[in-house]
């Protein structure tokens, strides 16, 4: 039986092997560690039940939220990898694993049914935003939002000490960000942001139709 060990390097393996395959799919060339998993989930709003994933990869955090109590059904997880895909699909039963680009988050939870029981608590994300262009940083922030409720917050990882978005798109799109912990026990270190409307400028929730 394999331990927790030999179940973290396979993971490893198995990551590195799809960065290997298509870098640009794949932001990192490990899996997150348990402790940035950890620091994710302690920046989740109080009482959130319901979450979506963008860029779900080997599992790490969806497992973490699972064993935080999130139920499966309540989970949405969005992989672009079509390998990954798979394997999220087998691992975690009960949950929306779909496949697709970020871009589309609104488009793709209303058409896996996740949004018919409303919108989202949180989102959480391990998506490699600083190699994106400002339009396309735009595009998924303004889609993963339409999912959110006026309380909802983005949780975004991004490796490095810097902002995953640029301070004057954040201002143009009505948002505010606020740095969380740095993870130095993570391959490579990473840093969570907490990215939420900017209630000084009363912005108003973009609204989601069917």
């Amino acid at each position: 039986m394999m331990g927790p060990m030999s179940r973290r390097s396979a993971h490893s393996l198995r990551f590195f092997g799809q960065w290997l395959r298509n870098p640009r799919q794949t932001a990192a060339i490990a899996p997150s560690s348990p402790e940035l998993a950890a620091a994710v989930l302690a920046e989740l709003p109080q009482g959130a039940r319901r979450i979506i994933e963008l860029g779900g990869g080997t599992g790490v955090i969806t497992h973490a939220l699972l064993d935080a109590g999130i139920a499966p059904d309540d989970l949405l997880i969005i992989e672009l990898n079509a390998s990954l895909h798979a394997q999220l699909q087998a691992r975690v039963p009960g949950a929306r694993v779909v496949q697709g680009d970020a871009l589309h988050t609104a488009e793709l939870a209303l058409a896996s049914g996740y949004l018919e029981h409303g919108p989202a608590d949180a989102i959480v994300s391990g998506l490699g935003l600083l190699t994106m262009s400002r339009e396309t940083q735009s595009a998924i922030l303004q889609s993963a939002f339409a999912c959110l409720g006026p309380d909802g917050v983005m949780v975004q990882f991004t490796y490095g000490p810097l902002s995953p978005v640029n301070q004057s798109l954040l201002l143009e799109l009505g948002f505010a960000a606020r740095r969380g912990e740095l993870v130095l026990r993570n391959v490579p270190p990473a840093t969570v942001w907490t990215i939420r409307r900017n209630r000084a400028k009363a912005i108003r929730p973009r609204t989601v139709h069917r």
